[in-house]
Formats: C-alpha cells, sequence, structure tokens
C-alpha cells in the first residue's frame, strides 16, 4: 500500500487529489497539510511513502518544508513529488536541489498524477513528462553558473558517462541502448553512483550532474 500526505493550501484541490488517490488499488490519503509547517509535522508524524507537495503556500512554502523533509534523516524514505501551476516555475530547480523527486503540474491528467506517484514511490525521480527535461537544464544554467569538473572524484570513468546521460534526463532503458548495456546494468551504475555521491535519489543526481559542471544545459540536443 502507498501511503500519500496532500499539502496544499486549496481545500479544493486537496478533496480532487484525495478522491482520485483513494480510488486506486494499493494506494490511500493518509493526511492533508494546509501549509508547509503542517505538511512537515504530518510528515514526521504520519511518515508517508509520497508527499505531494504545492510550491506556493502562505506561511511555510513547500520549498522549505521540502528542504527540512529531505534534511531529517529520520524520513530518509520518504518522497516528494512538487505541485506548481505553472510549468516553467522558477522554484522547480531548487525544489529538485532541496530534495524533492520531481514535479508536475496541476492540471495533469489523473492517469498521469497516479503513475507519479507510483514511480516515485518506487524509488524513481519523476523527470520525464512534459517539459521537464528543459525545466531542469534552464533552472540548472540559473541556479548556478557550472565551473570546472568538482565532487565527482568517487566516479569510474563509466558511472561519469551513465551521470551525464542522467543528467538530460534519460531514463535507464535509454541509457542503456545509447552505451551498450543492459538496463540492469544502467541501474547499477546509477544505485552505486547515489551510494559515492550520498545523492537522496536520481534528482538529486540530476543536479549534481549539473552543479558539478559535468553537463550544460542542452548539450544532448
Amino acid at each position: 500500500m502507498i501511503h500519500v500526505l496532500l499539502a496544499d493550501d486549496q481545500a479544493l484541490v486537496r478533496a480532487g487529489f484525495r478522491a482520485l488517490l483513494d480510488a486506486q488499488e494499493g494506494m490511500t490519503v493518509v493526511g492533508e497539510a494546509g501549509d508547509g509547517e503542517q505538511a512537515v509535522l504530518l510528515t514526521r508524524d504520519l511518515r508517508p511513502d509520497v508527499v505531494l507537495m504545492d510550491i506556493r503556500m502562505p506561511g511555510t512554502d513547500g520549498l522549505t518544508a521540502t528542504r527540512r523533509i529531505a534534511g531529517d534523516p529520520g524520513l530518509a524514505d520518504v518522497k516528494i513529488i512538487m505541485l506548481t501551476t505553472f510549468e516553467l516555475d522558477e522554484y522547480v530547480f531548487e525544489a529538485l536541489r532541496g530534495g524533492a523527486s520531481g514535479f508536475l503540474v496541476k492540471d495533469t491528467e489523473p492517469a498521469e498524477l497516479i503513475q507519479a506517484v507510483r514511480v516515485v514511490a518506487g524509488g524513481d525521480a519523476l523527470l520525464s513528462p512534459g517539459v521537464t527535461r528543459r525545466l531542469i537544464a534552464e533552472y540548472a544554467a540559473r541556479a548556478k553558473e557550472p565551473g570546472v569538473t568538482t565532487g565527482l572524484t568517487p566516479l569510474t570513468e563509466r558511472e561519469r558517462e551513465v551521470l551525464a546521460l542522467v543528467g538530460a534526463g534519460m531514463t535507464n532503458d535509454e541509457i542503456a541502448a545509447r552505451l551498450f548495456m543492459s538496463p540492469a546494468t544502467a541501474k547499477t551504475h546509477v544505485s552505486r553512483m547515489m551510494t559515492k555521491l550520498r545523492a537522496r535519489d536520481r534528482a538529486q543526481l540530476v543536479v549534481i550532474a549539473y552543479e558539478s559542471g559535468l553537463v550544460k544545459p542542452g548539450w544532448l540536443a
């Protein structure tokens, strides 16, 4: 059973998400928060598998709440999906840097929302839908100017190749096809990199790929 916490200051939005998610087999909404502070407290109390977190909320916003949850070692297994009204939200990349596993636009199709919760609960980052790759690249560039490749000393040359493709938003299957390896081998490389770089999840690897200077926006276009 996937346990989900909803964090949004609009009760109508929460009600819509609850009705949709509770109707799915193997999925249940365990709580609702109207602001970031309440989201942090309920996450600590309920230990959900996934938090659907609105970025813009009064008081403690979703970005701050995400940093607090991701920074708590006791909540390491909690995954966060950011919810935004706009595709090009200036805070999305900061949310990924802060520990979110991905993002969704609020008016996304119901099937995509359900799939997103399952994907993130399963340990993968939500980096493929819609404009995600372009958005990550754009805000990675704005957030920090990459310099000489740093911080990747623990990685082998092959792992750096894989990390660069993760940074481009590629799935394990796409990486495998490009580097002529099996998807299982690609997945193993990703898991090892997460351990070596102490990355929370795949989304954090994307951040590291850009901030280390390994890749730059649009390099694989």
